[in-house]
């Protein structure tokens, strides 16, 4: 099976030490494509250089609810040039999160839309982060028509599932739908539609089960598309197969391109293994 993995987090300090072994790991795994996400501008462009310096690696630029306290014009202006740049394929990680451990409600809500504007302006899909904030999510979403995206490390429920393909995003699901009492976001699986499935590892986060409390990686990816082919009731060469396709149909040419051309039954995650 080859696979890709829609989310992960490259530049963050876990990997510092062993990221060629890391991607290396990846590859023999079958994982073809990486797509490193990140939280405010600074890791956006290290995010950049990171994709410049790895032929399998694209980036996503963004600041992250956690971070929507460094929202600002300034950072809007830094965010467009970088998206400039032939390896960037999205505007994230953006979102909202209402667990608590994430900045105001208010400052989140005004990062999120103006991000997601900057997403269509520039035509480029969004990475949203939800948790604990569907209806939340929802509402500003429809408050810029025309986005497109993914709903990155899905957590809610088969009926949730269902409103965000309504609204024509993908929907990605991480090492959690491996999780033995995840039923509700496995049969959330079931429901997505093959043409707007991801798949995904978060890492250095949600280390799927047979890894859980270690450190996630991109070559992890299998083992989450493995459980996701199950749940669907398919072989897993042929999930990995609609994976790759439905990343290359969300990311655009640049997700093949960038580097040639630059030369809610669900458990969560425990807070020690996610933001």
């Amino acid at each position: 099976m080859t696979v890709i993995d829609a989310h992960a987090h490259l530049v963050d300090g876990r990997f510092a030490d062993d990221l060629d072994e890391v991607l290396a790991r990846a590859a023999a795994a079958g994982v073809e494509r990486i797509l490193s996400c990140g939280e405010d501008v600074p890791s956006s462009a290290a995010t950049i250089a990171l994709a410049a310096r790895h032929a399998a690696v694209r980036a996503a630029v963004g600041v992250h609810p956690h971070h929507a306290a460094s929202w600002s014009d300034a950072a809007a202006r830094t965010l467009r040039a970088l998206a400039r740049d032939a390896r960037v394929v999205a505007i994230g990680e953006i979102g909202v999160d209402l667990s608590g451990r994430s900045g105001p409600r208010a400052a989140q809500e005004r990062a999120f839309v103006a991000q997601l504007e900057l997403a269509r302006a520039l035509d480029l899909p969004a990475v949203i982060h939800v948790r604990d904030a569907g209806p939340l999510a929802r509402a500003l979403v429809d408050r810029v028509p025309g986005v497109r995206g993914m709903v990155h490390c899905f957590s809610e429920g088969p009926a949730d599932a269902a409103e965000w393909v309504r609204r024509g995003l993908y929907v990605s699901f991480a090492g959690t739908v491996t999780y033995a009492k995840n039923e509700a976001l496995r049969a959330a699986a079931g429901v997505v539609p093959l043409d707007r499935i991801l798949v995904e590892t978060d890492a250095p986060y949600l280390a799927p089960l047979t890894r859980r409390g270690r450190r996630n990686e991109p070559a992890f990816a299998v083992e989450s598309a493995a459980a996701l082919a199950t749940a669907r009731g398919m072989a897993p060469d042929a999930l990995g197969a609609a994976v790759s396709a439905n990343a290359r149909r969300l990311f655009g040419p640049r997700w093949d391109q960038g580097n040639r051309a630059a030369g809610s039954g669900v458990v969560p995650a425990d807070s020690t293994e996610s933001r």
